[in-house]
């Protein structure tokens, strides 16, 4: 191996400890591209990944390796903050109709990166979220297998001798250990990254899939949709069994009517289901798992709503964004740096949501909202009827009004009352500062948050703004420019009534400034603005 090759390899092992996150971001991916048989007569799949890196010199590590010829391949790349590549992969790297194989995808980072899969041939196209190596499972309930008509379903259709009339597969692929699965009572020996293909039982009975390590498992089928004398593959990411009941809403743009089902599957039921838009919520503890021509879609809980999303357009497509969010809360939403057209929200019934649709432009790649959490789900469609698509990566949960919060702000209400330079001090002893206000969103914003941690129900607080000795000017300790201010009713009062800036927090004063004499014994709120993702 080349030294400079080794040295980055270690550099990347040494920097990416990499921590289970509430986001789709991480340091650490693996994947394996399924076989997409698509047409009869020879062309050559197009696969790859879309990279999208949130901070400036992400150093990026892709290990291709390809179990037909045992040769490895690496690309080291570097990304700045919000910019996406894709990266196309030799064709062998796909997955072929063996059972088991080695070929995998390996991405390593040294900051946090999100990725998303595109399975290309011709004009059939299949995406993915690729799910991060630190949060593949180690439990799964397996779906059932959608009724498609002139494909598989069917028992009478099915056989093992013709690819497109095969049964539906799950497709295992493991992490860097030797690992045991047991699927249906049948335990599996798993090598370090091997990948192994696997027939879904056609019953209805539930399955399980549960193994010692984490693993990452898909669902799907090669040539699961005819169109003139050709197929589309259909595949999807399956979730890991979670320990709750959870709210899953459908939105409606994600369905067509008398097409749409829902696949349902936990530890006792396991069975298809017609949608029916008079009941958009599914309750389960189990896998949910949307079907539509073309289409295999996981849902989104309400509990993994988020703030900020990242979806990548595929060209030659017609590329959009469904978005689910809380009706009181459609105006904060954004797509990179635009509020989009007003769309036709769609009541999701009996629920405090609403769901639309929007046509993504090409260049548009960040969705996020500014004060709520949503859902977001990536959709495409080549030509007229052959869709594709899958739940948009999440990069962050915290809302903020000024963009994509990488790093939510933070603050604090210091737990010791003092005069206001000490207080000055203490913030900057946990590097944070008296908090100023740029605007009148953020006051609002720091106000809401002071109120629901203020339990020792403090009248009032220091903020960062004092009176300037030589003139007799406010200025912010900051630095930042003195703009929408709130002094209360007679404030401030003149130069010996006090140089130093509080707020009231007591109910009634609408959080009123005054002065107030530099030395009282007040409590400071502290404060760190966020890290923004710069687009």
């Amino acid at each position: 191996m080349d030294r400079q090759l080794l040295l980055l390899l270690l550099i990347l092992s040494s920097e990416s400890a990499v921590n289970a996150s509430d986001d789709d971001t991480s340091q650490s991916f693996l994947l394996a591209f399924p076989e997409n048989i698509a047409f009869y007569h020879p062309v050559s799949p197009d696969n790859k990944v879309v990279i999208t890196a949130l901070y400036d010199y992400t150093k990026i590590n892709i290990t291709e390796h390809i179990a037909q010829t045992s040769a490895l391949s690496t690309r080291i790349e570097t990304l700045h903050s919000g910019q996406s590549e894709e990266y196309t992969f030799n064709d062998l790297i796909e997955l072929t109709k063996s059972q088991d194989s080695f070929s995998t995808v390996r991405i390593q980072s040294t900051k946090n990166i999100a990725v998303q899969a595109i399975h290309f041939k011709d004009d059939i196209v299949q995406t993915a979220l690729v799910i991060s190596t630190d949060r593949h499972g180690t439990e799964f309930y397996i779906p059932p297998v959608p009724t498609i008509e002139k494909t598989t379903s069917p028992a009478h259709i099915v056989t093992t001798n013709v690819t497109e009339r095969n049964p539906f597969k799950i497709v295992i692929i493991n992490a860097d250990q030797e690992n045991v699965v047991n699927i249906g009572g049948d335990e599996n020996v798993f090598a370090p990254f091997q990948v192994s293909q696997i027939w879904v039982d056609q019953s209805n009975s539930p399955q399980v899939l549960k193994a010692d390590h984490p693993v990452v498992v898909l669902f799907g089928h090669p040539c699961a949709m005819s169109y003139n004398c050709t197929c589309g593959m259909l595949y999807t990411t399956l979730p890991p069994v979670n320990m709750k009941k959870l709210n899953y809403y459908i939105p409606t743009p994600l369905t067509i009517e008398s097409e749409t089902s829902v696949l349902l599957s936990d530890e006792s039921t396991r069975k298809e289901s017609s949608f029916d838009p008079n009941t958009p919520l599914v309750k389960t503890s189990g896998t949910v798992i949307l079907y539509r021509p073309g289409l295999l879609l996981p849902l989104i809980p309400d509990t993994e709503f988020a703030s900020c999303f990242v979806v990548s357009a595929v060209a030659g497509a017609t590329n959009f964004v469904v978005v689910m969010v809380d009706k009181g809360h459609i105006d904060g939403l954004r797509i990179n740096d635009d509020t989009p057209d007003s769309p036709d929200w769609k009541e999701v019934k009996d629920s405090r949501y609403v769901s639309a649709i929007f046509e993504l432009k090409a260049d548009e790649s960040i969705v996020w909202h500014a004060t709520s959490t949503m859902a977001v789900y990536f959709m495409g469609r080549m030509g007229e009827n052959k869709w594709f698509g899958h739940p948009a990566p999440i990069i962050s949960k915290s809302t903020d009004y000024r963009g994509c919060a990488l790093k939510p702000e933070v603050v604090e209400i210091g737990p010791v009352a003092d005069g206001w330079r000490e207080s000055v001090q203490y913030c900057k002893n946990r590097s944070l500062e008296l908090v100023s206000f740029a605007d009148a969103k953020l006051q609002t914003q720091i106000y809401k948050t002071v109120m629901k941690m203020n339990s020792a129900r403090l009248q009032k607080v220091w903020i960062g703004m004092r009176r300037s000795s030589m003139t007799g000017e406010w200025y912010w300790v900051n630095g930042d420019q003195v703009k929408a201010t709130n002094w209360g009713e007679g404030e401030p009062g003149t130069i010996q009534d006090g140089q130093c800036a509080i707020v009231s927090l007591e109910s009634g004063q609408d959080y009123g400034w005054s002065d107030e004499d530099c030395c009282k014994a007040i409590h400071p709120i502290c404060y760190r603005g966020p890290k923004l993702l710069t687009i």
